[in-house]
């Protein structure tokens, strides 16, 4: 008998035969919910209510501290440079990262983790420390955003919400502040009222992999603890079940023959990416990427987020950090 298992992961091509029920995880009975990750994110760390769930990880690592509800098995099925995330009001005169400093820059959440890399590489590699910078929170296009997450927030930094009735996309465009940290690419720029700060991203982004190896981590998946607990060989049967996934995903993004995507030059634009970054450059695993959970575990820790700065190691299950051998 199969065990129930609700999962709410996003919809993508590293995930999709687990979407539809082509790879089945060993002894489950898996009903996968494909959610926009604001509202997967927001329902299982405020409510907890499935039985796994993609997260974020500075949300995962922030609930380390606070009870750990959570056990991670590593799965990477977000990951993002952010140089791309960086906007700009076009009456702000901002040219350059350093312009950035003692300037009000909006967040939808101080501790997402497109924010802890932003920050994080621009005190690294601009000299901007993440205090340097006034941060103002709020919905980026609906107002009344609260944060997913209750943590500390560092004493040495200027945060404090927006007007209600605001959002942060407008009033980006409106000059009411500065700049805008967010994943998300917000609708001022989309309909050509802000800008980005870097003129030609991609090369900025392809100079820090160069410089650092880093292809950054946005999401892990994680089971509830309760449901870890009772039953622990499900980490590694879900963490065997998104790397096979990921691996089909993987053999077919260069495919000519029927492209899995719309873009007429996908193929063109996997050749361009392994170049840069080698053959296999979207992993799984601990293996490979230690120095880029250590960063991320080093960015956290410096921008007051967490108390501790764990081994990469320690943040999954047990189970998921090794295999047996024939």
């Amino acid at each position: 008998m199969r065990v129930p298992l609700t999962l709410a992961c996003g919809d993508y091509d590293r995930t999709a035969l687990l979407a539809r029920g082509a790879i089945v995880p060993e002894g489950v009975d898996l009903t996968y919910l494909a959610l926009p990750v604001e509202e997967t994110f927001f329902r299982m760390a405020r409510h907890a209510e499935f039985d796994a769930a993609e997260m974020s990880l500075s949300s995962y690592l922030i609930s380390l501290d606070q009870g750990a509800p959570f056990v991670a098995i590593p799965a990477f099925v977000s990951r993002a440079f952010r140089h791309n995330g960086i906007y700009i009001s076009p009456s702000s005169g901002i040219e350059t990262a350093a312009d950035l400093a003692g300037r009000l820059v909006g967040v939808a959440e101080y501790q997402l983790t497109a924010n802890v890399w932003i920050r994080g590489f621009l005190a690294d590699h601009y000299q901007l420390p993440a205090a340097s910078v006034r941060y103002r929170t709020g919905g980026q296009h609906e107002p009344g955003r609260v944060a997913k997450l209750v943590h500390d927030l560092p004493p040495d930094v200027d945060i404090e919400p927006i007007p209600a009735g605001q959002t942060l996309s407008e009033m980006l465009a409106a000059g009411q502040i500065d700049a805008l940290y967010t994943p998300r690419v917000p609708r001022s720029f989309t309909d050509g009222r802000v800008r980005r700060l870097f003129g030609d991203v991609r090369r900025e982004e392809e100079r820090y992999f160069a410089a650092t190896g880093i292809f950054p981590i946005m999401h892990v998946v994680v089971l509830r603890r309760d449901v870890y607990e009772q039953r622990p060989w499900l980490a590694q049967s879900l963490y065997k079940a998104f790397e096979e996934a990921r691996r089909d995903a993987a053999a077919r993004v260069a495919e000519t023959a029927a492209g899995v995507s719309m873009l007429p030059w996908a193929y063109a634009e996997a050749e361009l990416t392994r170049r840069v970054m080698g053959q296999d450059f979207w992993t799984y695993g601990l293996a490979g990427n230690t120095e880029t959970l250590s960063t991320f575990i080093r960015h956290s820790y410096e921008q007051g987020l967490v108390k501790e700065q764990r081994s990469p190691a320690s943040l999954f299950a047990a189970e998921t950090r090794e295999a047996f051998v024939i």
